[in-house]
């Protein structure tokens, strides 16, 4: 069931360490939906209204190019940043689709740049827009919108818009994407499912980028969806959530559809939660509401005191 105890694994990359914010920090509460795919709707902002967190991350795929969602995010009053996923581009190769969801968004798309939401104090950094994973592929929509951007400019716009946020704040790394490095089995948090022989699909760049961040400062959460949690062809289900040696967390958010049913008939919203104390993660979940905001199922990941 989606809301039994998750596997966790930790993995050998490269980077710099842990290290404390010298300043005390206030509680943070991150909500994060992951793959829209079309189903966000008023329910969704009267959760979000009822359980109060204070920021919201939105990974992309808000649909196949129409422009109901980002409208409606874009009247949200509470903090928000969101990167836009491949089939926001709506097959449309001329960019004109993916250009009109840009607008109506506006700064709160953060695809390779800097949003700090201030408050609640947190630094979100944007990697590729439009990503569809398999290592660096822009496609033709994301090309006549921002230009030819090879594997290289990709990691320097994102470790550049890093070294530009405020280092006495946590810093996230939003994704549509997740990066390479994660695993090649079909069932790791970026691994190929849809076809044999499964491979490692994450992003190059994204990979490349936050290898040199940490070089530099803790980078404590890397946030993407894309890999939907329930893998093709009946093989089960994906490992959501894992950590490295450097202590960087990747959560997959991907859980589609994020509109369902328990086997009680009770309707369900799906929200990925994160939780930092003193610009450090404490914990990690996937959660489940009622359309009242009550908490009905709650599947935990991480905390940082069973570690």
């Amino acid at each position: 069931m989606f809301w039994a105890a998750a596997k966790t694994k930790d993995l050998a990359l490269s980077g710099a360490g842990w290290r404390k914010p010298r300043h005390r920090l206030a509680p943070l509460r991150i909500a994060i939906a992951g793959d829209l795919h079309g189903q966000w709707d008023g329910l969704d902002e009267e959760v979000l209204s009822q359980v109060k967190p204070d920021a919201l991350l939105v990974v992309g795929d808000l649909s196949d190019g129409q422009q109901a969602i980002p409208k409606r995010l874009s009247r949200l009053a509470l903090p928000l940043a969101c990167i836009l996923g491949n089939h926001d581009t709506g097959r449309d190769a001329s960019g004109r689709t993916l250009q009109a969801q840009l607008t109506l968004l506006g700064d709160l798309h953060c695809g390779w740049g800097l949003r700090e939401l201030q408050p609640p104090g947190l630094a979100v950094v944007g990697a590729r827009p439009a990503s569809a994973g398999g290592g660096h592929y822009l496609n033709r929509a994301a090309e006549a919108v921002f230009g030819p951007v090879g594997v290289e400019e990709s990691a320097e716009r994102i470790t550049a818009a890093a070294f530009r946020a405020d280092p006495s704040i946590p810093l996230v790394v939003l994704a549509h994407s997740g990066p390479t490095g994660l695993g090649s089995e079909a069932s790791d948090p970026c691994g190929r499912d849809w076809k044999a022989p499964a491979c490692d699909w994450g992003d190059q760049d994204l990979a490349l980028a936050i290898d040199r961040i940490r070089r530099s400062r803790p980078l404590p959460l890397v946030v993407f969806g894309h890999m939907h949690h329930r893998l093709k062809r009946g093989q089960g289900e994906r490992q959501s959530f894992c950590r490295d040696r450097s202590g960087t967390a990747y959560l997959n958010t991907a859980f589609v559809p994020r509109h369902s049913e328990d086997a009680q008939g009770r309707a369900l919203r799906h929200f990925s939660w994160v939780e930092f104390q003193g610009g450090v993660l404490q914990e990690v979940s996937h959660r489940w509401f009622s359309h009242a905001g009550a908490l009905l199922y709650r599947q935990t990941l991480y905390r940082a005191e069973d570690v």
